[in-house]
């Protein structure tokens, strides 16, 4: 038992590090950027409190394990914004690569299952998932909402950049999120 709960320990040490990593959106009311850490919990709140907007029914304890453990892999991998200049497989790579090396920290059956999760959640071809991952692209375009375009100037953020890294993602797990949000997106872009 003390070997497990060691290895217990020594993997939640290792995610407090998700508090350091910085992202590329900021608070909504605009103070500073937004941690790893901080986006998990409000991205878990967002999918509590939408999720009778998925498409297809879905089993919220498992969304909300899928947004805990999503970004743990920035710990190594870092944050790389949806609308940032980085090569995809690379990410992909590193990714992964923290993935097997956070979630290896664990007991070896917790380290399965949190994988799994993961795992799940990257292919985005279960309900859970695909929800999961609608959701998670929903909360940062609120931030930028919010906060008066936030990082989006910063990006050259368009409306078809939008449309086509965040849309696309959204509509197929919570269409209704999308138009909402479409419609904010627009009247935004037309007010610059």
């Amino acid at each position: 038992m003390t070997d497990r709960l060691a290895a217990q320990f020594a993997f939640l040490a290792e995610a407090d590090k998700l508090k350091s990593v910085l992202r590329a959106t900021t608070l909504y009311d605009g103070s500073r950027l937004e941690n790893s850490g901080e986006h998990s919990w409000h991205v878990m709140l967002y999918a509590l409190t939408m999720a009778e907007h998925s498409t297809r029914p879905v089993n919220i304890d498992r969304v909300l394990k899928m947004l805990l453990l999503h970004d743990l892999v920035e710990i190594d991998a870092g944050d790389n914004p949806i609308h940032g200049d980085h090569d995809p497989a690379e990410q992909e790579a590193s990714e992964q690569a923290a993935a097997t090396r956070i979630f290896g920290l664990l007991p070896s059956d917790q380290a399965a299952e949190f994988r799994a999760i993961w795992d799940e959640f990257e292919a985005a071809a279960s309900d859970d998932a695909i929800f999961a991952k609608s959701i998670d692209r929903v909360q940062p375009v609120t931030a930028n909402l919010e906060n008066d375009g936030g990082t989006w100037p910063e990006y050259n953020v368009t409306v078809e950049k939008i449309e086509a890294r965040v849309g696309a993602k959204v509509k197929r797990g919570a269409p209704a999120l999308w138009d909402h949000l479409k419609g904010r997106i627009d009247a935004w872009f037309a007010a610059q």
